[in-house]
């Protein structure tokens, strides 16, 4: 193991295994990248099939001593995870995927209008799972191929939400790793255990754009963008 990693409370914990969990689901052999400054970890991990790179940032207990950058195993990651402790062991690193040196710029980040609330995207989200379902119902048995379902899929998860640039298979990839998720706040809801929805924001920085929620962000190149590529900003969500 190359360190320790000590978090704000449990709560901080169950989450970043949550995220893990969910990445491990869509690939055992996910990576991850970890950076570590001041009293903030950002998790980066892109799970298949999204084409997005997600971020989840954990408070932790005191400051580091000597900022971390290293990609390591979200398997072994998530394993070391002691949620009772408020802790866990950074692994040894891997060798990083591709998408590991392609982070999101580090800063310059403004907001973008149009973008609907939680409750409309999770909506969004749903009809189009029904779509792909419906339409790879009614493919004819030998055109029931991989390649054909890709092309589908290709084709709905392209769309952009509603009057914004953003793809529909960043929301879904929001709403699949548990960022769109409702919170419990009786002081926005005004009853006691009411769900309110998180609220989010569309950003954009050069050629990326980024989906923000309380619980974590999905980021996406702009389509058929270049440019170049720097490191998230470490911080508290």
């Amino acid at each position: 193991m190359t360190g320790a990693l000590h978090f704000a409370d449990s709560g901080e914990a169950a989450d970043l295994a949550a995220f893990l969990g969910r990445l491990v689901h869509y690939d055992r052999a996910a990576a991850v990248r970890l950076q570590a400054g001041g009293k903030a970890l950002a998790v980066f991990g892109r799970p298949p099939s999204f084409e997005v790179l997600a971020v989840r940032t954990v408070r932790l207990a005191a400051p580091v001593g000597t900022p971390l950058d290293v990609t390591v195993s979200a398997g072994e990651l998530l394993e070391s995870v002691d949620e009772a402790a408020a802790g866990a062991a950074v692994p040894p690193p891997v060798t990083g995927p591709p998408w590991a040196g392609l982070l999101p710029p580090r800063g310059g980040w403004r907001e973008l209008p149009g973008l609907p609330g939680p409750e409309e995207m999770r909506a969004v989200v749903s009809a189009a799972v029904a779509e792909f379902r419906s339409r790879d119902e009614a493919l004819p048995a030998q055109h029931r191929t991989r390649s054909e379902r890709d092309r589908i899929g290709r084709e709905i998860w392209s769309r952009t939400l509603g009057d914004t640039e953003l793809p529909l298979r960043a929301v879904h990839a929001a709403q699949s790793l548990g960022f769109l998720r409702p919170i419990r706040s009786a002081v926005h809801a005004g009853a006691p255990g009411a769900d309110t929805p998180a609220p989010v924001a569309l950003l954009a920085s050069g050629t990326w754009l980024r989906l923000r929620t309380p619980y974590g962000s999905v980021a996406t190149r702009r389509p058929g963008s270049t440019g170049g590529l720097g490191a998230f900003q470490v911080r508290p969500v």
